[in-house]
C-alpha cells in the first residue's frame, strides 16, 4: 500500500510561513534544492491545497524561462507531469496534469491507495495536512529545518490535541546548515 508523506520546508520554531506570509528565509540553497529533486523522484501523486497549488503554478510555465539552471529544468522535467489533486472550494479549474479533487480527502487518499502505481502520496500544504493529520492518515512527516525563528505564521504540525508518537527513520545535516528529518508514524 502507497504510503501517505507529507514534506516540507520548516523554520526551527516550526513555522512553514512566517507571520507575513513570507517564506524568503527558505532562500535558494542548491543541496536543498538538489535533494527535494530526488525526493520528488519517489512521488507517485502530489495532494495540494489551493495555496500551495497556485505557488507551484509558475513551474508549469517556467521552463520558458532561459535563467533557469540544469537542477531547475531537472525539476520542471519531473514536476509537470506528475500526477497532482488539488484540494480546493474556490478553483473551478487547474492547470496542467492536475485535477480537482472530487472526493472529501479520506475519500481520494483510500482510493489512490488502493489503485496500483508506483511511489508515495504526497501531501503538500499545511491545512491540507492538518486535515490529514487529524484523521490519521499521514504515515511519514520529512521536514528540512533551516536555522530561523520567524515568531509565527502557518505551523509545519496542526494544533490539534490528539498525540502521535513518531519513530525517526532519517536524518541528514547539509553542508549549508539546514537538517533533514524524517519521521514515520508509530503504528
Amino acid at each position: 500500500m502507497r504510503s501517505v508523506t507529507y514534506s516540507m520546508n520548516v523554520s526551527l520554531d516550526g513555522y512553514i510561513v512566517g507571520p507575513d506570509g513570507n517564506f524568503d528565509w527558505t532562500g535558494p540553497d542548491p543541496e536543498v534544492f538538489r535533494f527535494w529533486i530526488e525526493e520528488i523522484r519517489q512521488v507517485g501523486v502530489h495532494l495540494l491545497g489551493r495555496r500551495l497549488y497556485e505557488t507551484m503554478l509558475y513551474w508549469e510555465t517556467a521552463d520558458q524561462d532561459s535563467s533557469l539552471d540544469e537542477a531547475e529544468l531537472e525539476w520542471v522535467a519531473l514536476w509537470n507531469p506528475l500526477p497532482k489533486v488539488v484540494f480546493s472550494t474556490t478553483l473551478s479549474a487547474v492547470r496542467g496534469n492536475a485535477r480537482l479533487a472530487s472526493g472529501g480527502l479520506a475519500e481520494e487518499i483510500e482510493r489512490l491507495r488502493a489503485e496500483p502505481g508506483e511511489g508515495d502520496i504526497a501531501i503538500g500544504g499545511a491545512t491540507l495536512a492538518a486535515e490529514a493529520a487529524a484523521l490519521g492518515l499521514i504515515d511519514e512527516y520529512q521536514a528540512v529545518v533551516y536555522p530561523v525563528l520567524v515568531g509565527g505564521g502557518i505551523p509545519f504540525f496542526p494544533h490539534g490535541e490528539r498525540r502521535v508518537d513518531l519513530e525517526l527513520v532519517e536524518t541528514r545535516t547539509f553542508a549549508s546548515r539546514f537538517v533533514y528529518l524524517r519521521h514515520r508514524v508509530a503504528r
